[in-house]
C-alpha cells in the first residue's frame, strides 16, 4: 500500500491527539505561554499540510508558499480597516484572494518544473513584498498596518485564537485527506511520479496542477487573516518572510512529504525547536542556524521523513514481503467483456483507416528519428511495426500519443487531426498505450494505478473516490483478469517486471480505448504467457479495439499480426501480410537477415541438412 497507509490506524492516534489539544486550555488555563506555542504550531501545520497538496502530492516544490499567508493577512487587515469589521469576519476573504492569486500565477509558473519552479516561487514571494511596499495608498507601505486589539475580555487571553487555528488545522487535514482519496488526488500523485505517463492516460495535468496550487493557498490565506488579528500589526518584511517558507518546507520534510499527518507532526517538532532556539539560543539568528542544521540532517538521515521511515521499519519488522503471482495462473479468467467506445468492427469496416499518419517527421538536432513516415492502421486490425533497434518505432509511438511533438506531418484518428492535441486529449479520444519499459506509478497502489486513467474530461470524475465506486469495481475486474487482483493494495513498485507489464495492460484497458499501442508487450513476460497474451489481443480486437504493436518476437508477430509494417531509419520500407514480409529482400537485409527462417522452417532446414550434408570447402 502507499506510504500513507503503511502505518496501522493512524487516524485513531490523530483523534486522541486532537482530544488532548482541545482539552489542554480547559485543563490548564494558566499556561498562556504554552497555548501561544501550540497555536503557532497549528498555524505552521495549516501551512505545511496545504503546501503538501501541491508539493507532496503533485511534486511541485514551492519555496515561496508563505506568500499566501501574507496575501491573506493583508486582505483581512485592509478590509477590516476599511469596512470597520472584525478581521475574523473577513478572514475567509483572505483565503479567496489567495486562491485567485494562485490561479493567476499558477497558469504561468506551473509550466516550469524542478529547479526553475522553485526559483520562480521564491521570486514570487519577493515580488509581492515589493508590490506591498510600493502600494502605500492601499498597504501603508513599509510603515505597516495596525489593527484594533481583540474585543474579548483580557482574561480570556489567546484562547479564541487557539481554537480558531486548531479548527482551521482540522479542516485543512480533512480537506487534504479528502483530496488524496479522490481521483483528483490520485492524479496529483501520478503527476509527481511520472507527469508524461499521467498525461498519456488522460489526466489533464495543467488543470490538476493549477487546481492543486489554488487549493493549497485557501486555508493558508484564511489563516493569514486570523494571524493578522493575532499580531495586530503587519509589515511587508514580516508578512513575506523567506524564513517562514523554509519552515513550511522543513515541517513537511521532517514529518514526511506526501503523507497526511507527516506535515502536522513536523510542524509541532519545528515550532517547538524554534521556540527553544529563541529562548535558550539567543534569538532569531540561532533559529536560522538551527533550521539550517536540521534541514541538512533531515536530507541526510531522514530523506523520507519520520512517518514513512517508521512505517517502513514496522513493515520490515513484521516481514510483510511481496507475494509474487503464479504466472501459469495469470490471465486465466476467460473472456474479458469491454466497455467499448464503439460497436465491434464489422468485417466490412476493417479496411477503414482508424489511424492515418502522413509525412511525420521528428528531428533531434542533426539526427532524424522519424523521416516522413506514412502508414495506416485499419479499423479492427492488429498491425505490427517491426524494425531494428534505433529505427524510430518508439519515437513514432511518442508522436502518436503526444509525448513528443512532430516537426511536420499529420496524425489523424478516424479522420480527425490529433497531432495538435495534448496527450490527455488524445487519450480521451481513445488512444491507449503501454511502454517498452514499464512506467507505473510506483508509490501508488496497484489498484490506484488502474483506476487512474480518465477516459474523458468530465469534471465529476475528479471528485470520484479513487478506491471506490464503479470505476474501482471495473479496475478490480481488470486486475482479476490479468491475475493480479490479490495485489490490489500493494505498491506497484513491489511487483516484478512481468507483473508490471500486466498491470500496464490493465491500465490501458481502463482508458476504454479504440486504439492500443503496445510497445514490446512480450518483453519481460514469462514465455508461457506469450500464447495467452496473443489470444487476449485477438479477443480484444474482435470486440472492436485496434492494435499497433512493436515487438521483436518475430514468431509472435507473424502469428498474430496482419498487416506487418517494417520500419528502418525512420521510414516505412515494407508493409503487407506476414507471408510477404518474411520473404521481402529489403526486410531480410535491413532487419531479419538473409539466414532468418521461421521456427518451423528452420527445423525443417536443419533436418534436410542432416540428410544431405553440405560439401566441404575444398570440394568442387
Amino acid at each position: 500500500m502507499s506510504r500513507l497507509a503503511r502505518l496501522r490506524n493512524p487516524h485513531a492516534v490523530a483523534v486522541v491527539a486532537l482530544v488532548v489539544l482541545v482539552a489542554f486550555p480547559i485543563v490548564r488555563p494558566d499556561t498562556v505561554y504554552y497555548q501561544s506555542v501550540l497555536l503557532l504550531a497549528f498555524l505552521l501545520g495549516i501551512q505545511a499540510v496545504s503546501w503538501n497538496v501541491i508539493s507532496g502530492y503533485a511534486g511541485y516544490v514551492s519555496l515561496g508558499h508563505s506568500v499566501f499567508l501574507g496575501i491573506g493577512a493583508y486582505t483581512a487587515a485592509i478590509l477590516s480597516a476599511r469596512w470597520g469589521v472584525n478581521p475574523l469576519v473577513v478572514a475567509p476573504l483572505g483565503g479567496v484572494t489567495a486562491v485567485i492569486a494562485a490561479v493567476l500565477v499558477g497558469l504561468v509558473v506551473l509550466r516550469a518544473r524542478g529547479h526553475a519552479f522553485v526559483i520562480i516561487t521564491i521570486a514570487l514571494l519577493f515580488a509581492v513584498e515589493v508590490l506591498v511596499v510600493n502600494f502605500r495608498g492601499l498597504t501603508h507601505g513599509s510603515d505597516g498596518i495596525t489593527l484594533a486589539l481583540p474585543s474579548w475580555p483580557h482574561s480570556i487571553q489567546n484562547i479564541p485564537f487557539y481554537y480558531t487555528f486548531l479548527g482551521l488545522l482540522v479542516l485543512t487535514v480533512l480537506s487534504a485527506a479528502w483530496v488524496r482519496r479522490t481521483r483528483f488526488g490520485t492524479g496529483l500523485v501520478a503527476i509527481r511520479e511520472d507527469e508524461g505517463k499521467a498525461a498519456a492516460i488522460g489526466i489533464n495535468t495543467t488543470r490538476y496542477k493549477v487546481l492543486a496550487y489554488a487549493g493549497s493557498a485557501f486555508f493558508i490565506g484564511v489563516a493569514g487573516g486570523v494571524y493578522a488579528y493575532y499580531l495586530t500589526f503587519l509589515n511587508p518584511v514580516g508578512a513575506f518572510s523567506i524564513l517562514a517558507s523554509v519552515t513550511i518546507v522543513l515541517s513537511a520534510l521532517v514529518g514526511g512529504r506526501g503523507t497526511l499527518y507527516g506535515p502536522v507532526l513536523g510542524a509541532f517538532v519545528v515550532q517547538i525547536v524554534s521556540e527553544e532556539a529563541n529562548v535558550y539560543g539567543g534569538g532569531s539568528q540561532s533559529r536560522v542556524l538551527v533550521f539550517g542544521i536540521a534541514l541538512v540532517l533531515v536530507v541526510l538521515f531522514l530523506p523520507d521523513g519520520v512517518l514513512p521511515t517508521v512505517g517502513s521499519w514496522w513493515a520490515r519488522r513484521r516481514g510483510q514481503d511481496t507475494e509474487y503471482t503464479d504466472h501459469a495462473g495469470a490471465l486465466g479468467r476467460g473472456r474479458l467483456e469491454l466497455r467499448a467506445r464503439q460497436a465491434p468492427a464489422s468485417a466490412e469496416g476493417t479496411d477503414t483507416p482508424l489511424l492515418r499518419i502522413s509525412g511525420l517527421t521528428k528531428r533531434f538536432g542533426g539526427v532524424v528519428a522519424v523521416d516522413g513516415a506514412d502508414l495506416t492502421v485499419r479499423q479492427g486490425s492488429i498491425t505490427a511495426l517491426i524494425g531494428p533497434n534505433g529505427s524510430g518505432k518508439t519515437t513514432l509511438f511518442n508522436l502518436v500519443t503526444g509525448v513528443l511533438r512532430a516537426d511536420s506531418g499529420q496524425i489523424l484518428l478516424d479522420g480527425r487531426r490529433v497531432d495538435r492535441l495534448p496527450p490527455w486529449g488524445r487519450g480521451h479520444l481513445g488512444i491507449g498505450r503501454t511502454f517498452q519499459l514499464t512506467r507505473l506509478f510506483g508509490e501508488m497502489t496497484v489498484l490506484e494505478n488502474v483506476v487512474a486513467p480518465l477516459p474523458n474530461d468530465h469534471w465529476g470524475q475528479m471528485l470520484a473516490d479513487s478506491v471506490g465506486g464503479s470505476e474501482a469495481v471495473r479496475a478490480r475486474e481488470l486486475l482479476d483478469f490479468v491475475g493480479l487482483g490479490r495485489f490490489a493494495g500493494l505498491p506497484a513498485s513491489t511487483l516484478s517486471y512481468g507483473q508490471q507489464k500486466l498491470v500496464e495492460l490493465a491500465q490501458a484497458l481502463m482508458l476504454e480505448p479504440r486504439l492500443i499501442l503496445l510497445d514490446e508487450p512480450a518483453g519481460g513476460v514469462n514465455p508461457s504467457l506469450v500464447a495467452r497474451m496473443t489470444q487476449i489481443v485477438r479477443d480484444l480486437s474482435a470486440q472492436g479495439i485496434s492494435f499497433l504493436i512493436v515487438e521483436h518476437n518475430i514468431p509472435m508477430v507473424l502469428d498474430l499480426c496482419d498487416p506487418v509494417i517494417v520500419f528502418s531509419r525512420g521510414r516505412v520500407i515494407a508493409q503487407g501480410p506476414p507471408e510477404a514480409i518474411r520473404s521481402d529482400p529489403l526486410v531480410l537485409e535491413a532487419y531479419l537477415g538473409d539466414d532468418w527462417q521461421p521456427p518451423a522452417d528452420a527445423g525443417a532446414a536443419r533436418a534436410r541438412a542432416a540428410d544431405d550434408p553440405a560439401p566441404s570447402r575444398g570440394a568442387g
